[in-house]
């Protein structure tokens, strides 16, 4: 998994896996969802970053695993 904040473009991108990207689909205003060959979403992209998250520091981005929950 990768994750991708381009300031310049004012974006942000999550590529969950490497496999080939057949199609995409804007499912929201400027934001993009990528599908590889099984229909599987490997890929979001959000634009106009800076208006959706305008406090967010790029360099300070925080990530966290929560714990499975019983059962699952």
């Amino acid at each position: 998994m990768r994750l991708h904040v381009d300031q310049e473009s004012d974006a942000i991108y999550l590529r969950l896996d490497e496999s080939k990207i057949v199609e995409s689909e804007e499912v929201s205003p400027s934001v993009m969802l990528d599908f590889n060959a099984e229909n599987q979403v490997v890929g979001v992209e959000i634009l106009h970053l800076s208006k959706r998250a305008p406090s967010l520091e790029a360099g300070k981005l925080v990530f966290e695993t929560t714990p499975a929950l019983a059962g699952t």
